[in-house]
Order: structure tokens, then C-alpha cells, then sequence
């Protein structure tokens, strides 16, 4: 969804109707996860994505019906191995999409929560009396609401969304028997924040950035941390760690690459990442280089169970060969502990049918 905020905030300026298509669930294969979403206009006008191919095409003549009649619908794609190719899957499947009018007050809220890299929980029903089909709600972590849902469902609907934004995945979930919704998350986009900005940084900022992570490189030495070494990082910060990393507030939605090869840098770095709630901390060195660099956290106080959080020598092996090839390695291993985390949540997350919390 974040990648739709510029046209999104275009449509809104230019008062253009927008619909929402939104992946409510998938069987068998897809290429997009529920909670995967595609805006349109009724100029024919698409960004984003539910899957591909013809079921694409078909959301979209749908997408145009219910700008047109305002009423939202939902759709169920049934999809043969045999053609499966064609509708953008590597075999069989079955999809399901909803798609309503989203615009106004709503849409509003949702462009600012978005542009302030909020977290924030989109609820929506899917299945009830017609007048509360597409009827949304709108809640930001700091417990602000937009939206046209509220009532007796509301204490239920708060809980749900606030449970969502924990855990962190799409689901659904009936209330009062009678309305059936999904809860939709659009979290806090992933950060990497890499110390020292040396040559592997570069092309790692570069990924990462591809990879949609916010990206920061800290180094207090201006001549490596400079905005002609990395014109397209997020942000640069020329302190030591301790007082970088405190000014950032390190959350769980953030990875650490520790890059500089400089003790004094890498310690300190160590010493305040492995003792935060950062997702992912990794350091570059060879296995004896680690060694002695646990030896010396552990005379810092470092426990065994922070120590074991560190991956290094950092990046999944792929005998690289070049900064490039380094950073691709660092990075992979970035991605394969998110996305390890979030099948994990995924597993402990509510079934998706059933009664209200």
C-alpha cells in the first residue's frame, strides 16, 4: 500500500474516485499475500497489484462497476493448473478479492498515517447486509479512528485491530455473527541501519532501498558517511553508535548491519543493538574475528542469549566475491529472518473465522 501514497495523493488533490481492491485470501498458489492491494480510477488508471493476468483484468472491470454504481463486491477466482499461467500463478489456486469505493475522510487518514510511517490497522466488511458491505474502519496505533463503523461492533473491532497490529497479519473475523470483516495491516516499513559506511554499504543501502526498507548508514567519520558515497540513503548520522542508535530508537521492525571492521565502532554498536528489540543484528568478520569480538561483549556484560542473537561472520553464504555480491548476501539474510519471523506470528495469528473476540 505505501507504494500507492504519490497517486494516491494525486487522485485526492485532483477529487478523482478511487477503488480498492484488496486480496482477502488465497488457496493453493499466488503470488500475492492477502492484504496485497491495487487502486483505481474510473480514467482506467491502476497502481498496485492482486495477483496478475486475467484475474487482474477482471478486478479491474469490477473496480470500474463499483465506482460507478458505488456499491463494493467481492469476487472469487477459481483457477485450473492448466491455466493457471495465464492468470499469473505457478499452478492451481483460488483467490478472493474485495473491492469498494475508498475515498473522502478515509482516504485521507490513510494517506497521512502512511506518509508518517504509522502502523495502522484498515477494517473492512466483506460479508453482511448490503448497506454495511465496504463500510471501513480506519485505527492508528496511537488509537486514533476514521471511518463509518461503529456502534455495538466497536469495542470487538477495537480489540481485533489492536491485536492485528501486534501480530502483524491480515485476517478475518466475523462480529455479532452478522458482519464478517477483514482486518487489514499496513505495518511500520522495516529499517536498516548500517554502521560504517564502507564500500559494502553502498550497494547494500541500494537493495535494501529495492527491498523497501528505510535506510541509514552511521558513521562518525564524515570523509565514509557522506551524501556523495550514498545520495540515496534515507538518512545519514555522523555520531558515535551509542548516542546514533539512541536517537533512532531501535524497534522490532529494525535490522542492524555492523560493517565499519573498526573495533571501537563495531563494539559499540554490538553493545546497543544485541540489547534491543531490533529483529536482526549482524557484524562482518571472519569466525576468529568473531570470536575474539564475543570475547570482548561478554567482558562488556553481554549475555549468552543477546551474544547468540548476532549473525556473523554476517550474510548467508554464497561465496561472494564483491561488495555487491557481499551486500546481496547481507541483505538475503536480512529478508530470510523477517520473513522466518513473520510465518512465525502468522501460525499464532486468529484463525480468520469464528466469533467475535
Amino acid at each position: 500500500m505505501r507504494e500507492l501514497i504519490p497517486d494516491l495523493i494525486r487522485w485526492q488533490a485532483e477529487k478523482t474516485p478511487v477503488a480498492l481492491a484488496t486480496v482477502i485470501q488465497t488457496w493453493g498458489s499466488s503470488p500475492r499475500r492477502p492484504g496485497a492491494c491495487m487502486a483505481l480510477t474510473a480514467r482506467g488508471e491502476m497502481r498496485g497489484s492482486v495477483s496478475g493476468g486475467c484475474v487482474e483484468n477482471a478486478v479491474v472491470e469490477t473496480g470500474l462497476q463499483v465506482l460507478a454504481s458505488g456499491r463494493s463486491q467481492f469476487l472469487s477466482f477459481n483457477v485450473s493448473d492448466e491455466s493457471a499461467w495465464q492468470v499469473g500463478l505457478a499452478c492451481g489456486g483460488r483467490i478472493e478479492v474485495f473491492v469498494s469505493p475508498f475515498a473522502g475522510e478515509l482516504l485521507q487518514s490513510l494517506v497521512t498515517s502512511l506518509q508518517e510511517q504509522d502502523s495502522i490497522v484498515l477494517a473492512t466488511v466483506i460479508h453482511g447486509p448490503q448497506s454495511s458491505l465496504g463500510r471501513m474502519l480506519l485505527f492508528r496505533n496511537d488509537g486514533q479512528t476514521t471511518g463509518d463503523l461503529a456502534g455495538a461492533i466497536l469495542p470487538d473491532l477495537m480489540r481485533q485491530a489492536q491485536a492485528a497490529l501486534i501480530n502483524g497479519t491480515p485476517h478475518r473475523a466475523w462480529l455479532n455473527d452478522s458482519l464478517e470483516l477483514f482486518i487489514n495491516v499496513f505495518d511500520t516499513p522495516p529499517t536498516l541501519v548500517i554502521i560504517g559506511g564502507v564500500h559494502i554499504a553502498m550497494p547494500l543501502v541500494s537493495i535494501a532501498r529495492l527491498m523497501g526498507f528505510r535506510t541509514v548508514v552511521l558513521d562518525p567519520r564524515r570523509s565514509w558517511g557522506n551524501s556523495d558515497r550514498f545520495p540515496d540513503v534515507d538518512r545519514l548520522i555522523h555520531s558515535w553508535p551509542a548516542q546514533g542508535l539512541a536517537e533512532l530508537g531501535i524497534n522490532s521492525h529494525t535490522a542492524i548491519a555492523v560493517l565499519s571492521h573498526d573495533p571501537k565502532l563495531d563494539d559499540a554498536a554490538l553493545k546497543v543493538a544485541l540489547a534491543s528489540p531490533a529483529f536482526y543484528v549482524g557484524a562482518l568478520g571472519s569466525r576468529s574475528t568473531n570470536a575474539r569480538r564475543q570475547a570482548r561483549l561478554r567482558d562488556h556484560g553481554l549475555t549468552n542469549d543477546q551474544l547468540t542473537r548476532l549473525h556473523a561472520p554476517i550474510g548467508v553464504e554464497i561465496s561472494a566475491a564483491t561488495p555487491e555480491q557481499i551486500a546481496l548476501s547481507i541483505m538475503t539474510q536480512i529478508i530470510q529472518v523477517r520473513n522466518s519471523q513473520a510465518s512465525s506470528l502468522e501460525a499464532l495469528s486468529p484463525a480468520g473465522v469464528g466469533g467475535s473476540l
